[in-house]
Order: structure tokens, then C-alpha cells, then sequence
């Protein structure tokens, strides 16, 4: 078989590849610029619960019964009468 024969046959065999793809075409379940506005409305609803938490740690109070205590704690939160190790 000459290259060209291969050629030929190489040629003919991606034509009838694409040919069969073209005949299976599948449609899609929804219009294409559905799947953007899935996405966007899901987008959405994630970025409202998101915001949802927004200042939860504002929320908490910032007095504890460790700064009632004699020696209390300092405004980190840390222990003033702890040792320093």
C-alpha cells in the first residue's frame, strides 16, 4: 500500500468517524442560556447565606466570668494571673 492509499484510507475513515457523531447529536434538557441562570440564581443563594453570617462574632457577648474574677484577664482574653510559659 502506497502512502497516498494510506492517506486516502485515513481521510475516509475520520469522515465516516464525524459523519456517525453528527448522527447521535443529543439535545440538551434545557435552552443553553438556562444553565447560566441556574448558576447565577445558585450563585445567589450562596452568597445570601453567606451573608447570613456576617457579624456572628459581634453577636457573642464580650464579657465572661473570667474577667469578673480577682485578677480578671486582659482584652485579649488571656489569663492575667497565668504564668508567662
Amino acid at each position: 500500500m502506497s502512502m497516498v492509499a494510506a492517506s486516502v484510507d485515513a481521510v475516509s475513515l475520520v469522515a465516516r468517524v464525524v459523519a456517525e457523531t453528527e448522527a447521535h447529536h443529543t439535545e440538551l434538557p434545557m435552552p443553553a442560556f438556562m444553565f447560566g441562570v441556574v448558576a447565577a440564581v445558585i450563585f445567589a443563594i450562596l452568597g445570601f447565606v453567606m451573608f447570613s453570617y456576617r457579624d456572628v462574632a459581634n453577636r457573642q457577648p464580650h464579657s465572661s466570668n473570667a474577667a469578673a474574677r480577682p485578677g480578671g484577664s486582659d482584652p485579649h482574653g488571656h489569663d492575667a494571673t497565668a504564668s508567662g510559659h
